[in-house]
C-alpha cells in the first residue's frame, strides 16, 4: 500500500483530487489533506508517506518552498498545478511525475504505477526521468475561459491568439470560433506564461506554435494559421525573431 498526503490551498482541489485517488487508485491511501506547506510539512512528519501530491501556486509559500524546507525527502513527489509553465522547475525538483489540472483519470494511473515501480525496485531511474520529460513536453495547459454559461475548459494548444480591446479580451481559437471574456490581456499574459505564447504588442498575445511566417519590416509582422496577421512592435522584434529561431532547433 502507498501511503499519501494532498497538499494543495484550494478546498475543492484537495476533495476532488482525493476521490479520485480513491475510487480510482486502490493501492493508495491518502493519510491527509493539508492546505499548507505547513499542515503539510507536520503531516509528513506524522505519517511519512511514500508519496505526496503536491499543489505548486499557493498563498506565502509554494510547493517548491515546501521540499526546499524538508531535508533528505524519503516521499516521491507528484506536483498538481493549472499551470504548464512550472514544468522545469518541477524536473529539478525531481518530481516522480507533473499532472496538470483538472487532473484526468488517466495520468494520474501512470503517476501512481511510477511510484509503485520506484518503491519496488524495478524502475530504472535514467528511463524514468527521460520518459517524464517527454511527458511534460508534450502537455499543454488546460486553462478555465469564464462564458456567460459557465466556464469552458480550453487546451491552451487550441488558442491561436489573445488581443485586447480596452477591458475585454478576444480569444481566436482553431476551431474558428471566437470568445469575448471581460478579463484584461495582462491576466492571459500571465497565465500562458512559457507555454510558447508571446506579446508582441502591447494589444496581442500570440501562440508562437501557430506562426505560419514572419514578414519583415521596422517591426514587421506575422502570419498565424488561421490566415490573419498581426503587427510586431519595433522592440519586441528581436526577442520574437529570438524565440522563434529557438523553437526550430
Amino acid at each position: 500500500m502507498i501511503t499519501a498526503i494532498i497538499v494543495d490551498d484550494e478546498e475543492k482541489s484537495r476533495v476532488t483530487l482525493d476521490s479520485l485517488v480513491k475510487k480510482h487508485c486502490v493501492n493508495v491511501e491518502v493519510c491527509e489533506l493539508c492546505d499548507s506547506v505547513d499542515t503539510a510539512l507536520r503531516a509528513i512528519d506524522k505519517h511519512a508517506p511514500n508519496l505526496v501530491f503536491l499543489d505548486i501556486e499557493m498563498p506565502f509559500n509554494n510547493g517548491f518552498t515546501l521540499l526546499e524546507k524538508v531535508k533528505n525527502p524519503e516521499f516521491d513527489v507528484v506536483f498538481t498545478t493549472a499551470y504548464g509553465h512550472y514544468a522545469i522547475q518541477a524536473i529539478k525538483s525531481s518530481a516522480i511525475d507533473y499532472l496538470l489540472k483538472p487532473v484526468e483519470v488517466d495520468e494520474l494511473k501512470l503517476a501512481v504505477q511510477k511510484v509503485e515501480k520506484r518503491l519496488n525496485g524495478s524502475v530504472d531511474k535514467l528511463k524514468n526521468f527521460e520518459a517524464f520529460l517527454s511527458s511534460v513536453k508534450s502537455k499543454s495547459a488546460k486553462i478555465a475561459i469564464p462564458t456567460f454559461e459557465g466556464l469552458q475548459m480550453i487546451n491552451s494548444d487550441d488558442i491561436i491568439k489573445c488581443s485586447a480591446d480596452e477591458s475585454y479580451t478576444h480569444i481566436s481559437l482553431t476551431s474558428g470560433k471566437k470568445i469575448i471574456v471581460s478579463r484584461l490581456l495582462k491576466e492571459y499574459d500571465e497565465l500562458l506564461s512559457g507555454l510558447n505564447f508571446f506579446r508582441v504588442h502591447n494589444s496581442c498575445l500570440i501562440n508562437l506554435t501557430h506562426v505560419v511566417k514572419y514578414i519583415k519590416g521596422e517591426g514587421g509582422y506575422v502570419i498565424m494559421s488561421d490566415g490573419e496577421s498581426v503587427e510586431v512592435s519595433r522592440r519586441k522584434k528581436n526577442e520574437l525573431l529570438n524565440k522563434l529561431s529557438y523553437m526550430l532547433v
